[in-house]
């Protein structure tokens, strides 16, 4: 069965770091782009960071620029986001997605098939 699980959220204090994990099943994680996208209540889900499948280039948000570094461990089939310096801002649900394309669009309207997400909290 085709699916993606994410993990690894939780509480963390402001400049605390966490790294989630997006685990894939059913399909190669190696042969598509994987991006991180994220949702604060009351907020529309955003583009966080993004990595390809084709030269393995990578993207982020300049909201996140510096702080998140997006990883893929393929013997694992998962892809990582490490996070550091956190901020209560980066407070949201964080969800792993792709459209099956070699590369990264970022916009979640595109996307075709979702994690379930993990909820990460920044506060002191």
């Amino acid at each position: 069965q085709v699916q993606l699980v994410e993990s690894g959220g939780g509480l963390v204090q402001p400049g605390g770091s966490l790294r989630l994990s997006c685990a894939a099943s059913g399909f190669t994680l190696a042969y598509v782009a994987i991006g991180w996208f994220r949702q604060a209540p009351g907020k529309e889900r955003e583009g966080v960071s993004c990595i390809s499948s084709s030269d393995g280039s990578t993207y982020y948000a300049d909201s996140v620029k510096g702080r998140f570094t997006i990883s893929r461990d393929n013997a694992e089939n998962t892809v990582y986001l490490q996070m550091s310096s956190l901020k209560p801002e980066d407070t949201a649900v964080y969800y792993c997605a792709t459209d099956w394309s070699l590369t990264c669009t970022v916009v979640a309207a595109l996307q075709n098939y979702w994690g379930q997400g993990t909820q990460v909290t920044v506060s002191s």
